[in-house]
């Protein structure tokens, strides 16, 4: 069985950020449909920890989601950049920093039903201060929160940005469980 093939492809909108196309697919069941896709050159976000345990959160204002919300650091990727540059840049020009250590977190499909977007997700630690350079559009304020904090936020609704959620889920699950491998370790 084929993991599905477009068999027509008509070109609706060509955009700055997405494309916009009308695709005939078969699909793995040999059944036919047509769908409306979104096409998005990915993205990638940081959650920058420091060394007491504050994570880097942005208060963004997102017309398209209704107002502010809170994110973490992250942006398109490029062309020619790798998620990772993407990921170095962005959390440059929206929080200010850089970062020495970096773990890959893995990606997330940010709307797969209709939206061909990836976004990466990394842990940023050992910061260090970067001049912020915010684009035109973008209306940013840098908040510093405990993990803890940010991830009861996860829990209540005050975060609702997937990306930010689970980047702080998987940041938070990266930690505890490097901090109970270190426990366990009778060398410690």
């Amino acid at each position: 069985m084929s993991e599905g093939q477009i068999l027509k492809g008509d070109s609706i909108y060509q955009g700055r950020v997405i494309d916009l196309s009308l695709e005939t697919v078969e699909l793995p069941n040999g059944g036919h449909v047509e769908l409306e896709i979104v096409r998005h050159p990915g993205g990638a976000a940081a959650v920058a920890l420091d060394d007491q345990d504050r994570v880097c959160l942005l208060r963004q204002f997102r017309h398209a989601g209704g107002g502010w919300l809170w994110e973490l650091p992250a942006g398109r990727i490029d062309p020619g950049e790798t998620p990772f540059e993407t990921a170095r840049r962005e959390l440059a020009e929206e929080a200010g920093l850089d970062a020495a250590d970096w773990t890959d977190l893995g990606f997330m499909h940010s709307s797969p039903g209709i939206f061909t977007e990836v976004i990466h997700l990394w842990l940023a630690r050992g910061l260090d201060s970067r001049p912020l350079a915010h684009e035109d559009g973008e209306v940013i304020e840098v908040h510093w929160l405990p993990l803890s904090q940010a991830l009861d936020w996860c829990n209540d609704g005050t975060i609702t940005d997937s990306k930010t959620l689970i980047g702080l889920y998987r940041a938070g699950a990266y930690i505890k469980n490097a901090f109970e491998m270190l426990s366990e370790d009778p060398g410690c």
